[in-house]
């Protein structure tokens, strides 16, 4: 398991840029999310949706438009990708720029992507001006995703580390230093470990496998991934 200091600091290092060697990772959502205000009795629903690619925000925005076919509006705004990211937004009626750009500049400002939010709005009878619009699209938005869980990929790959026995604790010992996870462990006449290294502790793990085991252990890279820190531990994407 990662240790909680190394995972918090690599989350820290990718929001803020500081990294020395590139470590490539971004923020995303990992399960859905609804919020709901009412401003002069108007409601604003809101949801948060994980997402690939725009036909899988259009399938999700077909379902809330048939579960809410009797609203005024289905307004929403997606972010997806990464260098550069596609944006897409919608006013759906709405007086311009007041309903989709509040709702990307929400996923803008907490640097999200591959998400998708819709708000929904059922008329109260009060018109309430743009200003009034701009803040309930916004705080709406910021409802739902405070009800979903945020996550923050790191691309990283799968190493195989074979060792003898003699060499087994001093590798275990390096490995809970720099906060790696061992994702498997076979046991013959060698040990085979394998390990989830983030692209930016290669060259160092390796110099400390070379340094602690005198050269004696064997490493092998087998695949790429990404993974992130969820609740129920690490969990390995394939995005």
């Amino acid at each position: 398991m990662f240790h909680v200091f190394a995972i918090v600091e690599k989350v820290w290092n990718c929001f803020m840029k500081k990294e020395k060697i590139k470590m490539e990772c971004y923020h995303t959502v990992y399960t859905e999310g609804t919020g709901e205000i009412v401003e002069k009795k108007s409601r604003f629903i809101a949801e948060v949706f994980p997402v690939s690619n725009e036909e899988e925000a259009f399938a999700h925005l077909e379902e809330i438009r048939k579960k809410h076919w009797d609203a005024r509006h289905h307004c929403w705004a997606y972010v997806i990708g990464r260098n550069p990211a596609a944006e897409r937004m919608s006013d759906d009626g709405e007086p311009a720029g007041t309903a989709g750009k509040p709702i990307l500049e929400v996923l803008r400002g907490k640097k999200l992507t591959d998400v998708f939010v819709v708000v929904t709005r059922y008329f109260g009878g009060t018109l309430l001006g743009t200003g009034g619009l701009v803040r309930a699209y916004t705080s709406a938005a910021a409802e739902a995703l405070a009800h979903t869980v945020i996550i923050t990929k790191i691309h990283g790959f799968k190493l195989k580390i074979i060792t003898d026995y003699t060499g087994l604790g001093k590798i275990q010992y390096i490995l809970g230093q720099r906060g790696l996870s061992v994702l498997d462990t076979v046991y013959t006449d060698k040990v085979e470990l394998t390990v989830l290294v983030p692209d930016d502790e290669e060259g160092f793990l390796m110099k400390e496998l070379m340094e602690g085991t005198n050269g004696q252990a064997m490493t092998e890279k087998t695949e790429q991934c990404w993974f992130a820190e969820t609740e129920e531990g690490i969990k390995i994407f394939e995005q």
